[in-house]
């Protein structure tokens, strides 16, 4: 039952990285913020976040979709995204991102053996 209601989306952040660069990508993540957020509060709020729907492309989703969505990358419990919530969120959505540093890593102990 949960999987019908299940958003899936295209990992497109690990291609972005590769082609903008980290300080590229972390300044495409602010202007996504931006985007979304309630100008007056500086947040991504929920009528934020419901306004920009046909933006992100899922216009149907439902108000408890939305909600959850906020919960998730909301820690400091106040209901809302701020900046610093947002990216980290949109790091812990993206596994891919961190993979090309997991190779790095992992190449650079076998040069260290």
């Amino acid at each position: 039952m949960a999987a019908e209601n299940a958003w899936m989306f295209d990992d497109f952040f690990p291609s972005m990285v590769q082609q903008l660069g980290a300080e590229g990508f972390i300044i495409e993540l602010c202007n996504g913020f931006s985007i979304l957020m309630d100008t007056e509060k500086g947040l991504i709020t929920f009528e934020s976040l419901k306004r920009n729907t046909l933006l992100l492309g899922v216009e149907d989703m439902r108000d408890d979709d939305i909600l959850c969505m906020l919960s998730e990358g909301d820690i400091d419990g106040d209901g809302a995204l701020n900046q610093m919530e947002f990216c980290i969120l949109m790091f812990r959505l993206s596994p891919g991102v961190m993979d090309g540093p997991r190779r790095w890593m992992e190449d650079a102990d076998v040069y260290l053996m």
